[in-house]
């Protein structure tokens, strides 16, 4: 729940298999020793490798090689099933720590039906290199990815800095000088998008590219009731409200605040964050049009090569 460390989501993430939504759906695991509780505590990088089997840059690597490759590998726990949710996040550090600069932060499992779905009881999250960034107008190269598929967000811009492990959804709205509609381009790096918790969080939650519209004052805006729409080539696909994420877009955002803050982090002026996928994720291929809507935000279009 709300103000939990994602360490300490209840029970094993089993292994996942795809679902219609282009995330996964957990199947029920029986195997010894998948889960690890209070194993390996969240740390900073470098901190206690030697009490691990683990080789958190090693796995770092091999993702960084996944993306270099445009080739999907299959899931560290099948390699490694000791890997957990904390460790998961040190790996996810290595690879910031050589992703240059950061644009900001994103969030995913922020359904609370996703979240039954899958066992755990908190969303996760990951960094948005500034290199991912789409400029509205520019097509996405999907070449250059392994397996893209598109979900509409919620997009909050910082005005000013924001940190503390007691942040509230009310801070999150009044620290932010905007807010826009955008789209998140996930490209997991294994096979058919089947993980669990663990591998999805070392690999940075499918983080790829993502595409902003225009932020507006989120002043006299109820995000939770906004309606969202997500059209493929023309054709409606999904739609949503608001308060499909966490209840409450900002609410999901100040979770992320409480958890970077147990990390002596928090987030920056200029930053942006993706509150957490508002529909299920479609796949793109070259030649497609994705568009999201959100009311009073706007629509943001983009197309595929």
């Amino acid at each position: 729940m709300a103000g939990e460390h994602p360490g300490r989501a209840r029970g094993c993430s089993g292994a996942w298999a795809p679902d219609s939504d282009g995330r996964a759906a957990r199947g029920p695991s029986h195997e010894p020793g998948r889960c690890v509780p209070g194993r390996v505590r969240p740390a900073g990088p470098g901190d206690g490798e030697g009490r691990m089997s683990v080789n958190v840059s090693e796995l770092a690597a091999r993702l960084s090689k996944a993306v270099a490759d445009r080739t999907a590998i299959t899931k560290l726990t099948d390699e490694f099933p000791e890997l957990d949710i904390p460790t998961g996040y040190r790996v996810q550090r290595e690879l910031r720590s050589a992703a240059g600069e950061i644009a900001g932060w994103k969030l995913g499992v922020t359904s609370r039906a996703k979240q039954a779905q899958v066992g755990v009881d908190s969303p996760i999250y990951g960094f948005l290199p500034a290199a991912g960034a789409v400029d509205l107008g520019e097509p996405l190269d999907t070449s250059a990815l392994i397996q893209p598929r598109c979900e509409p967000e919620i997009v909050f811009t910082l005005g000013r800095n924001l940190e503390g492990p007691h942040i509230t959804a009310a801070d999150v709205v009044a620290a932010s000088s905007g807010v826009a509609v955008g789209i998140e381009v996930l490209d997991s790096r294994f096979v058919d998008y089947g993980f669990t918790m663990a591998d999805v969080v070392a690999d940075n939650t499918s983080a790829s590219r993502f595409v902003v519209g225009v932020p507006v004052p989120p002043s006299g805006i109820d995000l939770r009731l906004v309606g969202v729409l997500l059209e493929k080539n023309g054709e409606v696909v999904a739609t949503a409200s608001g308060a499909a994420s966490l209840g409450h877009p900002a609410a999901a955002v100040a979770w992320l605040v409480r958890q970077l803050a147990a990390e002596d982090e928090g987030l920056a002026a200029g930053q942006i964050v993706l509150s957490g996928g508002l529909t299920a994720a479609v796949p793109v291929r070259p030649g497609d049009v994705v568009t999201a809507t959100i009311d009073r935000l706007g629509s943001v279009e983009l197309g595929c090569r």
